[in-house]
């Protein structure tokens, strides 16, 4: 998992410092490579999610081996892979119409945002550390925000025992209301996912998590559709880098796109 990674790194996507064992847990056989000339050339992940979902990512050929052909077999051997699911993916602007060509539909934007984390953590009886004695309940929250259970993934993406991320959630009343994870990756930190039933929920989830690492780079990655999401980027000093394009082959699933605040990553969705 550490060479698609660090070939990740040198596209400057700016991966997870340990989003190795997550994304192999997701799918341990959805991750191929090919090689030319005993070397690897092309990387590709194609995670199946149960028998109806798949999401492709890690789509990298070195540059070097650029329009030769090798990135269309291991795309080919990534679909063929996923078979008949609804497939999604996050594409840059450049690449919507070659999606476009095998099926593909665009639903909506995502932009990237940075800056420098500048709020502290909020004092909210409500905020907890995410740990092992409410993971059931994040687990069950989370079914609402992605088209297929992820169990396997989140137990590793929200662990608390990993020193480079944090995650909080957020709740009332005896019932979970939201919840984000912060990950340190090869520069600065990113924030995903960002779930909040509301506005002022993720705000305070924002900041819980902001305020961790204070005073360094952070990275929010918001759903255009969710207004709300955009005004706390824009409110907490973040500027937009640059964008994807969420897109489908398939039906595209109903999800509550205005409680995503941070999508979890564009590699796995």
């Amino acid at each position: 998992m550490h060479i698609p990674l660090e070939m990740a790194r040198q596209e400057g996507w700016n991966p997870g410092a340990e989003d190795g064992p997550a994304f192999l847990a997701a799918d341990p056989n959805g991750f191929f490579g090919g090689e030319r000339d005993g070397e690897l050339a092309t990387v590709i992940s194609a995670v199946r999610y149960g028998e109806s979902f798949g999401f492709i990512g890690f789509y990298i050929c070195r540059r070097e081996d650029r329009h030769k052909g090798y990135g269309h077999r291991i795309w080919q051997h990534a679909m063929d892979h996923l078979g008949s699911r609804v497939i999604g993916l996050d594409a840059v602007k450049e690449q919507t119409g070659s999606y476009a060509g095998h099926g593909f539909k665009p639903v909506y934007r995502n932009i990237r945002q940075t800056g420098t984390a500048l709020c502290d953590t909020p004092m909210d009886p409500r905020i907890a550390p995410l740990g092992q004695g409410i993971f059931p309940s994040v687990l069950e929250y989370d079914r609402r925000f992605f088209p297929a259970p992820r169990e396997e993934f989140l137990k590793l993406w929200t662990s608390p025992t990993l020193e480079t991320r944090r995650g909080f959630v957020f709740v009332e009343h005896g019932t979970v209301k939201g919840y984000g994870v912060i990950r340190q990756c090869y520069e600065g930190f990113k924030i995903g996912p960002l779930f909040g039933d509301t506005p002022e929920i993720a705000d305070i989830l924002f900041r819980a998590l902001a305020g961790q690492v204070k005073g360094q780079y952070i990275v929010l990655d918001t759903p255009e559709p969710n207004s709300s999401a955009l005004l706390v980027a824009e409110k907490y000093e973040l500027s937009p880098e640059f964008e994807t394009f969420r897109m489908y082959r398939g039906p595209a699933p109903e999800l509550p796109v205005d409680q995503i605040y941070g999508i979890t990553t564009f590699e796995l969705g």
